[in-house]
């Protein structure tokens, strides 16, 4: 039998002594703003994806300059909470290391962009001053654990919290190369080699996510991540999770080989055996994994090639007991609720909308501003909603009307104007610093959403919260393939226009139209949605509707995606 050949990634990472490689030293050269190509690779363990401006890459290299580099930087926030301080700090960061904005991303995270090589450690050491870090918030191992951020809501989510808060620190990679490289921990001398009690000298075959959705909200979209933990609830206490494995949204155009898929439900667990399901479905991750094909080395992969019988079987056997029959659960919703709303503990909490996340100052619009003036006086929590959106969270009744004061000051409440489908949108960051992206995506969503929205309003839907979602790239970091209308970038300015997914997120969209110019999607769509507006059944989501309609076939797995779903 031939020995497997495995990645190149593998190579880097098994020589890299536990993420160190050689990248202090590049850090501290000076002649270059890039590092090399291996440590590059193992920055990402670190929280930081090296980028650069491809607005003028082309300049540049008519000028003989090298590419104009800076890093990305991403902050774990489990389950989206953070404090007040730590927003603050983000904002000055942004201003005093990044490009005068900052992003929150899909996994509730916080997003640096524009950091250069030289600013790159002190970033990284203030971040860890707030009592956030970066470390596993990108590479092969898993990444921020996402939750519902509204622990006030009731009891089951703050119990909620605590279980993705006690799986994040769990699952943590325990290599001290991250204290060494960027705050100036002690390097320990041993005769014993360090060890990675969970992952090993090679961590994770690929990258791994996890999610707590609590019923009847998939807000956190469970069924595109590769672990998940739905809450069960029994007479108002929690109970434990129904877990769900091996979901993912990445593919690439033309190799049928990659796919996105729904994720399955395993079954039923106890509140107290979650963080040791959790390590079990990791460690099998590690073990059966693909490591010669990175295109093939996801967790949905291994499931989809030998089972879901078989993964079961695999992981009751590490665990020395068996899983139950899943529970009864229902999701209704998978958006943000905006405005005012009360929770449990007798306080409120405001949800602001942030148009795919990117927390800047326009002209018109002070939106960063805002947020940091409302932030400089609020009292409670400033939470980061899988939907791109922040909650100002924990208000007292008496100052309410202070916060309101700064929201109508600085016209930030811009969900008041805006249609119910643009609010339930969100787009990956794409150009000009992806390296993946084939086309525009956050720049050119919003504009796209004006000319749906004069759709919208034309045939009665601006209430309808139709989820749409734009990529520049296949590999779906906006969780595209589950939208009911989906653009995925195909070529500059070309996208891929999907249709027919689940509005709360368990089912996958397929292709409709290929290669759309950007300037013809609005027209494309117009006919359809009217269709939706006068023919839709009472209650009738839109992703359901085009199926039923005809206009769509379903999906029924995800290695379908890459047909044509529109009828001949």
């Amino acid at each position: 039998m031939s020995e497997v050949k495995l990645s190149k990634n593998e190579s880097i990472k098994t020589a890299s002594n536990y993420l160190r490689g050689t990248i202090a030293e590049g850090l501290a050269d000076d002649s270059t703003g890039s590092v090399s190509k291996d440590d590059e690779q193992l920055l990402k363990f670190h929280g930081t994806y090296q980028q650069d401006d491809r607005d003028v890459r082309i300049e540049r290299k008519r000028a003989g300059l090298e590419k104009a580099f800076s890093f990305m930087i991403r902050v774990r926030v489990p389950g989206g909470v953070s404090t007040t301080g730590q927003w603050l700090e983000m904002d000055r960061m942004a201003s005093d290391f990044g490009n005068e904005n900052f992003k929150l991303t899909t996994r509730q995270a916080y997003q640096l962009h524009g950091v250069i090589k030289k600013n790159l450690k002190q970033t990284i050491k203030e971040i860890n001053d707030t009592a956030m870090d970066t470390i596993a918030a990108c590479g092969d191992v898993n990444r921020n654990v996402m939750c519902n951020p509204n622990p006030a809501l009731s009891s089951i989510h703050g119990q909620t919290l605590k279980v993705a808060q006690a799986i994040s620190d769990h699952l943590t990679p325990a290599t001290g190369a991250y204290h060494e490289i960027w705050l100036d921990g002690e390097k320990v001398e041993s005769s014993e080699e360090e060890v990675e009690p969970i992952y090993g000298k090679t961590y994770l075959p690929r990258k791994f996510k996890i999610c707590m959705a609590i019923p009847p909200s998939n807000d956190v979209d469970i069924y595109s991540q590769c672990l998940g933990f739905i809450a069960i609830e029994e007479n108002g206490e929690l109970i434990g999770f129904n877990v769900t494995v091996g979901g993912g949204m990445g593919m690439h155009h033309g190799q049928e080989k990659t796919f996105p898929r729904i994720a399955d439900v395993l079954g039923f667990i106890p509140v107290e055996k979650a963080v040791e399901v959790a390590e079990e479905v990791v460690k099998i991750q590690r073990d059966f994994g693909d490591r010669s094909e990175r295109k093939h080395a996801r967790m949905k992969y291994t499931i989809d090639d030998r089972g879901i019988e078989w993964f079961k079987s695999e992981i009751e056997g590490r665990l020395g007991y068996e899983i139950d029959e899943a529970r009864p659960f229902e999701f209704t919703s998978n958006g943000d609720t905006y405005g005012w709303v009360e929770t449990e503990d007798g306080k409120s909490q405001l949800t602001i909308f942030i148009e795919n996340g990117r927390v800047v100052d326009k002209d018109g619009y002070l939106l960063r501003t805002g947020l940091r003036e409302i932030a400089r006086i609020h009292k409670g929590d400033m939470r980061l909603s899988s939907n791109q959106n922040v909650i100002i969270a924990g208000v007292d009744a008496g100052d309410k009307e202070a916060i309101d004061a700064l929201v109508a000051k600085y016209g930030i409440a811009a969900h008041q104007n805006r249609s119910a489908a643009r609010l339930n949108s969100m787009a990956c960051v794409a150009l000009p610093t992806c390296g993946l992206s084939l086309a525009e995506s956050e720049r050119y969503l919003p504009s796209l959403m004006d000319e749906i929205e004069e759709i919208l309003d034309e045939v009665g839907l601006t209430q309808d919260a139709i989820t749409i979602r734009m990529t520049g790239c296949p590999n779906g970091c906006a969780r595209p393939y589950i939208a009911e209308i989906a653009f995925v970038g195909r070529a500059p300015g070309k996208y891929n226009i999907h249709l027919g997914g689940g509005f709360i997120g368990n089912r996958i969209g397929g292709i409709w139209q290929r290669s759309v110019k950007g300037d013809e999607i609005a027209g494309l769509l117009r006919p359809v949605l009217s269709r939706y507006a006068t023919e839709r059944m009472e209650g009738e989501r839109f992703g359901d509707f085009v199926i039923r309609a005809g206009i769509i076939h379903e999906v029924t797995h995800g290695s379908e995606v890459h047909k044509e779903h529109a009828p001949a």
